[in-house]
């Protein structure tokens, strides 16, 4: 069995979430997503408003089929990469940099895969939020 792990907020969970997950899948049979925690969104990227709580947003992913396991966590590092079992890291198109640097060295030295998924053309929680600022603000 090939395990894959995710990461992300997956707030205002859409459609590109969903795609995520299924392009995961085509490299493993057995998904693991991460979800970072609202206290450490809110701590830092205060900016990022979110509309589910983590417990919220825990329950709407574990419900997916598509996800086979999920658990929280603050930020990526090797210590979080070590309680993982996993074969293959899927990271963003635009994860690159900082500590995804480090993640994905870390993986190269003890044997994982590490691929780049690209997002899906015009779908983001940031657009849907300003979407839906908007409309608020007319109505």
């Amino acid at each position: 069995m090939t395990r894959i792990v995710t990461f992300g907020v997956f707030d205002f969970f859409h459609l590109g979430h969903l795609k995520l997950f299924k392009r995961c899948r085509e490299y493993g049979d057995y998904l693991i997503v991460g979800l970072q925690r609202d206290s450490y969104v809110a701590k830092f990227k205060p900016d990022q408003e979110l509309f589910y709580t983590t417990k919220e947003r825990r329950e709407m992913v574990e419900a997916l089929r598509i996800v086979d396991e999920v658990f929280e966590y603050d930020t990526l590092c090797p210590v979080i990469m070590e309680q993982i079992r996993f074969d293959i890291l899927a990271l963003g198109e635009h994860h690159t940099g900082g500590r995804f640097d480090v993640i994905t060295e870390w993986c190269q030295k003890n044997g994982k895969s590490v691929i780049h998924l690209e997002r899906t053309p015009n779908i983001s929680s940031s657009l849907i939020k300003k979407s839906f600022m908007q409309k608020a603000g007319r109505d």
